[in-house]
């Protein structure tokens, strides 16, 4: 009887942090293209860089090469002008000798892993057709052959959306379609006084079987009913917009979100994997926005605060506790006649201990039962803005947690998530502090006790 194999651990998997410093050192604001390009790679996809010139985006691709040591890197502008033996390879003079019509493809498009094509909507028809079937088949016809393609990841870039239908299928064969836009206003000043980026530290490296070890685990990934929700909520969202997704893009969805559970070392996707539904479902940029609002209020809990009138009971007791304060006594005329008296008498000035004390009997006075009523009432509500103060800061800390442990949200996002918390947190301590303030005010009015 054989002896059982002893039992091998899975081999690390490569840190992903490290990878993305790589992509983004030195550039502003650039974690989610940073994010999308290595999940696409991860995952065998293809990402598209939307933005104008001189944002990046070339830079990232030329990057993502530094990640797979060995890779071969292959990069064109296109043009209308570009013609089929600049991406593919010049015609072998040698098979056109035997009547066969290949390519010398080494160096070229079919034989890279790492590519980067820029403006790729102004190249020709007939490129753009051999482009599909690599793309997606990561096959390459030369000739009567058909040739397997390494390509692990294509990055296209674009200054505009395609403006021709014909373009849409190569349009679709891109997972990952990322906005990207100048620096803001608030990143400026750091723009010009950055240096440029130490490129001294070796990147760390991604290699074929690491990437082959991460896609078998995610073959064991599951998707949890939980996810499986939002997603229905998504594909809903998704058909109800012009170009709704296609049913090959989904199965690359969820193929994406298994890479990226596996990535984290889960079991499970995690409805935070989520994230990147705004960069592969929509269809056109100007989309993107209210993609990602969606997933900010689904997971991450950024609904408008609903204060449910609290806000409105709280002014109601305030202004009537100022009409309370200020309400004259019923004898009005006849303690501004003694109050008048006992300055003309005095000759002391407005603010004097006399006058203070005249002034108070001028103020109305209740009775305990009343002061007792105003107090029962304050606290009643007192009660459910305590509620939900504990809520909003219970979600508050949940979810912050929840966005900081997550390896793949990008910062920009996280802070966003973070900053929103503390103003629905601190919206409420004020809430609370103003009916404080106003219960004291109730408590301190003059008694006729």
């Amino acid at each position: 009887m054989k002896e059982p194999r002893p039992h091998t651990a899975p081999a690390a998997l490569p840190d992903w942090a490290a990878c993305l410093r790589t992509l983004e050192a030195g550039l502003l604001q650039r974690d989610v293209p940073a994010r999308a390009m290595l999940l696409a790679t991860l995952a065998g996809a293809h990402v598209l860089l939307l933005g104008p010139p001189g944002t990046a985006k070339s830079e990232l691709a030329r990057r993502l090469r530094h990640l797979l040591p060995g890779a071969r890197y292959f990069e064109r502008l296109l043009t209308r002008f570009t013609v089929p033996e600049e991406l593919f390879g010049p015609l072998s003079l040698r098979a056109l000798d035997d009547d066969r019509y290949e390519r010398q493809t080494e160096g070229y498009l079919p034989q890279a892993e790492v590519a980067f094509l820029d403006e790729v909507f102004k190249a020709n028809s007939s490129i753009l057709n051999t482009l599909l079937g690599l793309l997606h088949e990561r096959q390459f016809d030369n000739g009567t052959q058909r040739e397997a393609a390494p390509l692990v990841c294509l990055v296209g870039a674009s200054n505009e959306m395609p403006q021709d239908d014909s373009l849409l299928a190569f349009y679709d064969r891109f997972l990952f379609r990322v906005p990207v836009a100048p620096v803001d206003d608030a990143a400026f000043h750091q723009l010009l006084a950055d240096p440029p980026p130490d490129t001294t530290t070796p990147p760390p490296a991604l290699s074929a079987s690491a990437l082959q070890q991460l896609r078998d685990r995610a073959r064991q990934v599951s998707l949890p009913p939980e996810v499986l929700q939002r997603l229905d909520a998504a594909r809903q969202r998704s058909r109800n917009s012009e170009h709704p997704a296609s049913d090959r893009r989904w199965r690359q969805v969820a193929d994406l979100l298994r890479v990226q559970a596996a990535s984290r070392g889960a079991t499970e996707v995690s409805p935070w994997d989520l994230w990147v539904l705004p960069l592969v479902l929509p269809h056109a940029p100007a989309e993107v926005h209210d993609w990602t609002n969606a997933f900010l209020v689904d997971v991450a809990g950024l609904a408008p605060l609903e204060l449910n009138g609290l806000d409105h009971a709280v002014t109601a007791f305030e202004g009537q506790l100022d009409l309370e304060q200020h309400a004259p006594a019923e004898t009005q005329d006849t303690q501004a006649g003694k109050l008048a008296t006992a300055q003309a008498l005095s000759g002391a000035p407005a603010d004097s201990e006399m006058l203070r004390l005249v002034s108070d009997r001028a103020r109305r006075q209740y009775s305990p039962v009343h002061i007792a009523a105003r107090l029962t009432q304050v606290d009643e509500l007192a009660q459910r803005i305590d509620a939900l103060h504990t809520a909003v800061h219970r979600t508050a800390h949940t979810v912050v947690a929840q966005a900081r442990a997550h390896a793949w949200l990008p910062p920009s996002w996280a802070h966003t998530i973070e900053q929103t918390h503390a103003q629905r947190c601190e919206a409420v301590n004020q809430l609370r502090a103003r009916l404080a303030a106003t219960r004291a005010g109730y408590a301190d009015l003059p008694s006729s006790a």
